[in-house]
């Protein structure tokens, strides 16, 4: 644990009463995750206080969204941990931009073990928020994790199911065997030592064409708003994955099994116009008690990424109160 100052960070704030701490712990492949740890001052840390651990959106890093809702639970008396996901931001992995979502849950795991093994933190009340693409990642390691006693996702994207259907359904199972072949024929040339074919999601420079979801995306990532470069990467890098990663989503199925966290508490939140809705009411549907879908009047899904006036704090908190004591 090493403290450090808030005053560098743009993306997000912290209260005068929290305190921050850049941590690295190891996870079960032995590769550095990075977080920051957010302790409020008042704490007493010589008992054992309840922790919630936070999972940024699907490729970003925790600066961009974890650390707001981090910052903003521990303000309100929680011990708090932003992780960065295995092959993004300051964790360790390679290439970079990988994506492998059995290790992004074992990442929440292995962040269950670091704070269950700290003196202040009691391991019997450990919950955690995913947001975004990491409510599939936090409920895939929930289904398997008893230690995590109560989860929450926000504007939650099943990874899978997106990648495979598209929004709505969107894509045709045609569609998808193109791209299975697109990026089974990308193997064959970076096998042989050719460039990396880039998915490009985001692009640097927004094009008059670009649909509402492109659009809404590129005013967080793409602007002062969001934008955070980690070190050694490039703007254009960040979001974006490769042709031959991004094809590994298709096998991943977080719903299946949901019901099984069952009798630990999910509570899932999202936007009443957000283009995610979709996949918290799956996954609501799918649960078993109990559980909760909180809708959040007049909120797209970016929204619920960093806009403080938006995000329901007051739930959260009670919730995490009720869920953790």
């Amino acid at each position: 644990m090493k403290q450090i100052s808030p005053k560098e960070f743009t993306t997000f704030k912290v209260s005068d009463n929290v305190a921050q701490y850049a941590v690295t712990f190891k996870n079960q492949y032995q590769m550095n995750v990075a977080g920051h740890l957010f302790i409020p001052k008042s704490l007493d840390q010589h008992k054992k206080n309840p922790a919630i651990i936070v999972g940024h959106p699907m490729g970003a890093v925790k600066e961009q969204s974890a650390d707001v809702y981090a910052s903003n639970m521990a303000d309100r008396g929680f011990i708090t941990l932003a992780i960065d996901l295995s092959f993004w931001g300051e964790s360790e992995g390679e290439p970079r931009n990988a994506v492998l979502p059995d290790v992004y849950a074992e990442d929440f795991m292995a962040a269950i073990d670091f704070l269950g093994t700290r003196s202040f933190v009691d391991r019997e009340r450990i919950g955690a928020i995913g947001v975004c693409g990491s409510g599939s990642f936090v409920i895939s390691s929930a289904k398997i994790d008893p230690r995590m006693k109560a989860i929450a996702t926000v504007s939650m994207y099943d990874m899978g199911a997106v990648t495979r259907n598209g929004i709505k359904n969107s894509q045709s199972l045609e569609q998808r065997k193109e791209i299975i072949a697109r990026a089974a024929d990308d193997r064959y040339k970076e096998f042989m030592g050719g460039e990396f074919q880039w998915r490009n999601y985001l692009p640097v420079k927004l094009s008059a064409n670009a649909d509402s979801i492109t659009r809404e995306f590129y005013d967080f990532y793409r602007t002062p708003r969001g934008i955070h470069i980690p070190k050694g990467r490039t703007l254009e890098l960040t979001q974006n994955r490769t042709t031959t990663a991004e094809v590994k989503f298709m096998n991943f199925y977080p719903f299946n099994d949901i019901e099984t966290i069952s009798p630990r508490p999910l509570l899932f939140i999202a936007g009443d116009h957000a283009h995610s809705r979709e996949f918290s009411e799956d996954a609501y549907k799918r649960a078993a008690e109990p559980k909760e879908l909180y809708i959040v009047p007049n909120a797209g899904h970016v929204d619920l990424y960093d806009k403080t006036d938006l995000i329901p704090f007051d739930k959260l908190e009670i919730f995490f109160r009720q869920n953790l004591k």
